[in-house]
């Protein structure tokens, strides 16, 4: 398995890429996906991607960072193009943040969207990672009225309950789930992480954030903590860990279009423990 959404650029990681990859190994996690938040980090999250085999990255700018001007969605485009960029985004709409206001996310969102049609005609086609905090009635509209494949788009670090999820899935999207879900105060995310089709979920961190059961409260979130969250899923839905960790690399090979690293099966046979 990989970690599908991570922060590497973030500070909290500064000298310490190699150590934090080889602990996430140790645990079974062979790679990372690392998400940009703004042209600046997408540019940074190419880097990255360049300098290890096993980092993939995307190009967006992030609803919370919408404010964060100005957006260069040529340069955005000139990376989309780059083999080691697998996803758009992350983008979306965020409900439960004051600032910035839906005022100022909603014209980036409805830009973004627009660009990334555009460079369709391009031959740039690659799916999006959508940041979806307390607005589903408000975001899925928005997203039909696109011309953009509905299966082409994943909710990330998904919070809400199973009615929501299945406003999801019945959008087409695949669903994504964090450490949130292994919580015992975030009952009706275990109930939508029962729900979802087995070929339309994933497993993430949204490192820095959100350290899964039991490293909650740890600080930073790192990508081996995904295994944590996979283990967690597995047992919630009743599958063997070997069976589920086989199927979300297949689900993460089909959505992404990259090859995931295995490990030995040593690693997958015995729990974490990193």
């Amino acid at each position: 398995m990989i970690d599908t959404h991570a922060h590497l650029c973030f500070p909290d990681y500064a000298g310490k890429i190699d150590e934090t990859l080889a602990q996430a190994r140790d645990a079974g996690v062979m790679g990372v996906i690392s998400i940009a938040c703004t042209t600046q980090d997408s540019h940074d999250q190419l880097r990255l991607a360049h300098e290890h085999e096993h980092i993939w990255c995307t190009a967006g700018v992030h609803p919370l960072y919408s404010d964060k001007e100005p957006h260069d969605w040529a340069a955005i485009r000139e990376i989309a193009k780059d083999p080691k960029c697998v996803a758009w985004g992350e983008l979306g709409l965020d409900n439960k943040h004051d600032h910035p206001p839906r005022s100022v996310q909603d014209p980036v969102l409805a830009t973004e969207l627009a660009f990334i049609e555009s460079c369709k005609d391009d031959g740039i086609d690659l799916p999006i990672v959508i940041h979806c905090r307390e607005a589903f009635d408000d975001l899925l509209p928005i997203l039909r009225a696109t011309t953009l494949d509905p299966s082409r788009f994943v909710f990330h670090c998904f919070t809400g309950n199973a009615d929501e999820a299945r406003k999801v899935l019945d959008f087409g999207a695949t669903i994504s789930f964090t450490g949130v879900v292994t919580y015992k105060n975030a009952k009706d995310v275990a109930e939508a992480a029962k729900i979802v089709p087995s070929d339309r979920i994933l497993v993430e961190t949204d490192a820095p954030y959100l350290s899964p059961e039991p490293k909650r409260g740890t600080w930073p979130c790192v990508p081996a903590y995904s295994r944590y969250t996979a283990e967690f899923v597995a047992k919630l839905r009743g599958v063997p860990f070997p069976e589920f960790h086989e199927q979300i690399d297949a689900n993460t090979e089909s959505f992404f279009g990259i090859t995931v690293p295995k490990p030995g099966p040593e690693v997958i046979a015995n729990p974490c423990t990193c």
